[in-house]
């Protein structure tokens, strides 16, 4: 039977592209939030969930890493998904006729050289996928969508420009949510452990905590901080180190992380995505 994976946008956003290039054979389920792909796998609706972390031009996603934890879902894969943006339009249109873009207000960033040289006004619309919806129902030639191919495939709008984004390498990385871990694998590429934590209330608590990381030779290659509950004293954090809980250097990291913390939860152990690279 098909799995169900659940994202968290409009059909043909980058979540939804993310979930095809991913798991082909699956059936996409979109989303309103991430907190509706996030049920949608705790009640059963859909087996996987596919949500975005964070992206090489903008940083981390709001929101997810506060998310997770309380999620009761653990992360069983990664994904790296090449954002390459698309200018679209109503079938027929010329470039030269397009007077305005709509889109999140994140891709248009990312698209500052390509519209300015060509006079097009940026206009902010809720997400990538609507925008390109709301411009195959409008039918005007002179408004445009920044989207992804897909969502040019999916609403029967015309690829007016393509591999436009500033930044030619602009990557979002992934996770893969299931409702039970998977420690048994073990990737070509490597393993990754995900996790979070709150360090004891001590002088130098998180530097004592890292140690462990430096000293049994553990490449440590995310660390993030954010507010639990709105206060300013508790700080948790989120990390992503190489290896596996079961490998002897990682253990003894986690176990002499452990000692430092008040609170410590693996999040995921999963494949390494050769993409990182």
């Amino acid at each position: 039977m098909s799995q169900t994976i659940a994202f968290q946008g409009e059909p043909g956003a980058y979540s939804h592209q993310a979930c095809i290039s991913t798991y082909p054979e699956a059936t996409p389920l979109p989303c309103r939030t991430f907190e509706d792909a996030i049920d949608a796998v705790r009640s059963g609706a859909a087996q996987l969930a596919m949500l975005p972390v964070e992206n090489s031009t903008f940083g981390r996603v709001a929101d997810i890493h506060h998310l997770l934890p309380g999620s009761g879902l653990h992360i069983i894969g990664e994904a790296f998904v090449r954002v390459e943006i698309a200018l679209m339009a109503v079938p027929g249109t010329k470039l030269e006729t397009v007077e305005r873009a709509v889109s999140h207000a994140m891709l248009l960033g990312q698209c500052r050289a390509f519209l300015a040289e060509h006079g097009i006004t940026r206009v902010t619309g809720a997400d990538t996928a609507g925008s390109a919806r709301e411009v195959s129902e409008l039918g005007d030639p002179a408004t445009a969508a920044l989207a992804s191919p897909l969502a040019a495939e999916i609403y029967g709008l015309d690829i007016l420009a393509k591999g436009i984004e500033d930044e030619g390498n602009n990557t979002t990385r992934f996770l893969v949510m299931a409702p039970e871990p998977d420690m048994t694998r073990r990737g070509d590429a490597g393993m990754m452990t995900s996790f979070v934590f709150e360090v004891r209330n001590i002088p130098a608590a998180l530097y004592k905590a890292m140690g462990g990381f430096a000293t049994n030779g553990v490449n440590m290659t995310k660390l993030e901080s954010y507010m639990v509950g709105g206060s300013f004293s508790a700080t948790q954090f989120y990390a992503d180190v190489e290896g596996h809980p079961e490998d002897a250097n990682v253990a003894l990291a986690l176990e002499e992380l452990d000692y430092f913390t008040s609170q410590l939860n693996i999040l995921g152990v999963y494949p390494r995505d050769p993409r990182r690279d």
